[in-house]
């Protein structure tokens, strides 16, 4: 029993070990991220490198807000990222629903083929999609950041699965006391499905955040600049200001920090039915 109780021990120790040695991994790019944004521009590339500054520069993050007008960038990416998600919320929501409950023909065709959008590269529809806003007037200004992007196919897919999980015994007992297609959207489907729900705000909300190419696109005054292309005025030809780009990326990197801490419990969170299966 003994040996037995010091095996399972030892077993419990590795594992810890070994996941300890992962998050220290993947926080390690973090903390030298926040410790360059402190350190003097003289420090950075020091050899051998050096974890922690001889002084700490917190005015690097005073002079990285000065350099730009980042309030309006933060403010910008921050609308868009949040409409956004919104609508996609909203329009995949609505999507998967009728994928996954209501009954038409061709449906499962017509989900294929929407869902077949998911292997086009986005390389490929850059042009066209710019040559759509080009035409309705929409460059350099917020539709043509936030438009596109109101759908997914993905947010689709992912919600569509998880709505055909739910029981259909719910749904039947609305519609017998009178309930439209809706309003069982709306009070049965959208409360049970959190934890998607809450996965595809965070993936959406990350992406439109960081992305970079198609706002560089569409994008060319300094007011509708987001955060991703100031970023880009810490970096020269000849020179990068990289104390100031940590310190700006550092920034960056809070909001989705913010929302990822309100709707992490919905990743864990259970879905209480009452003992009913399929």
């Amino acid at each position: 029993m003994n040996s037995i109780k010091l095996l399972n021990i030892s077993k419990s120790v590795l594992k810890h070990i070994v996941i300890y040695a992962l998050a220290f991994i993947t926080l390690a790019p973090f903390v030298w991220m926040i410790l360059t944004s402190l350190k003097d521009m003289s420090e950075i590339f020091v050899y051998p490198p050096q974890w922690f500054p001889s002084e700490f520069r917190f005015d690097n993050y005073t002079k990285a807000f000065e350099a730009a007008p980042f309030g309006r960038y933060y403010f910008n990416s921050i609308f868009v990222a949040v409409a956004v998600t919104i609508g996609q919320l909203v329009t995949c929501s609505m999507a998967a629903f009728a994928f996954a409950r209501l009954q038409f023909p061709g449906r499962n065709i017509l989900f294929y083929l929407f869902l077949g959008t998911m292997m086009i590269p986005y390389n490929v529809t850059m042009i066209p999609s710019f040559l759509v806003l080009y035409w309705l007037g929409w460059i350099d200004t917020y539709y043509a950041l936030i438009v596109p992007g109101l759908a997914s196919a993905f947010g689709t897919f992912l919600l569509r699965q998880f709505f055909i999980t739910i029981p259909k015994e719910l749904e039947e007992a609305a519609y017998i006391d009178g309930a439209t297609k809706l309003q069982v959207l709306r009070t049965i489907i959208v409360p049970l499905a959190k934890p998607a729900l809450a996965t595809l705000a965070i993936f959406t909300f990350m992406g439109v955040f960081n992305d970079f190419i198609w706002a560089l696109i569409v994008i060319n005054s300094e007011d509708m600049q987001t955060v991703q292309l100031g970023l880009a005025i810490f970096r020269d030809r000849y020179l990068t200001q990289w104390d100031l780009l940590m310190a700006g990326s550092v920034t960056a990197v809070l909001p989705i920090l913010v929302v990822f801490f309100f709707a992490q419990k919905y990743f864990i969170q259970g879905i209480t039915l009452s003992g009913l299966k399929e």
